[in-house]
């Protein structure tokens, strides 16, 4: 049991490290050449764990051999842009100037349940509002609505930006994250304070997020509602 038991840890930590090395993507968004490596090592990487009679190593060195390919392939592909074409495909346009391409429907095998279910994931749910729409090489599509019915923007309304950075998480499960604190120009005792003021001990505290004008969010871990505090610029000490 315990030889099994290293034997799957190595292996998981190798296809860990053979995904990490063919770079950060999800599974909707391989390549089809990434889907075909990825399918393979899950499935090697299952024969020396199923069967102990099989060595490690003849596990281990077809899933390197892969990967080494994959990486070989890709810097193929940024080379020479026909190769990527052949291996990859090419973005099918679907939906231009508002007109649904039959053809195009047809050589993807787009069905027009395929077509809706794509369109509602972009939370579109009337067809007549999308002014081109295109499938790209991973099986994704990406959607321009018609200008009368795209959210419109500050700018377009009028509105002045006030560029502004996201809030950080400063505490998390009762630990204060002294990087992240920093960073927005609070310290401890600023957070001691918000505590104070949202009666919540720090060991209590699961979740807290503030910004760089003292807003700031406390979720307890008791699960009773979470304390909200609006910003205001001038608590910086």
């Amino acid at each position: 049991m315990s030889i099994i038991f290293i034997r799957s840890l190595i292996l998981y930590i190798l296809v860990i490290f053979a995904v990490r090395l063919m770079g950060k993507r999800q599974l909707g968004e391989l390549q089809p050449s990434e889907l075909v490596i990825t399918i393979l090592v899950s499935n090697i990487a299952t024969l020396p764990i199923e069967n102990p009679d099989i060595p490690v190593i003849m596990g281990a060195t077809p899933i390197l051999s892969l990967v080494c390919f994959e990486v070989i392939m890709s810097w193929l592909n940024l080379k020479f842009p026909k190769l990527r074409k052949l291996v990859s495909g090419s973005p099918k346009i679907i939906i231009r100037e508002g007109k649904v391409d039959a053809q195009v429907m047809k050589d993807l095998r787009f069905s027009v349940d395929d077509l809706l279910t794509s369109l509602r994931g972009k939370d579109i749910f009337d067809i007549s509002e999308v002014q081109y729409a295109v499938v790209e090489t991973t099986g994704n599509m990406s959607v321009m609505k018609k200008q009368p019915d795209d959210t419109p923007t500050r700018k377009d309304i009028g509105l002045k930006p006030h560029p502004e950075d996201p809030p950080q998480l400063v505490v998390s499960d009762g630990k204060i994250l002294e990087t992240s604190l920093k960073s927005l120009g609070f310290d401890t005792q600023w957070v001691k304070n918000m505590l104070s003021e949202g009666n919540t001990k720090l060991s209590d505290v699961i979740i807290m997020a503030a910004d760089r004008t003292g807003k700031c969010y406390i979720a307890g871990k008791e699960g009773r509602k979470p304390y909200i505090r609006e910003g205001n610029i001038s608590d910086k000490g």
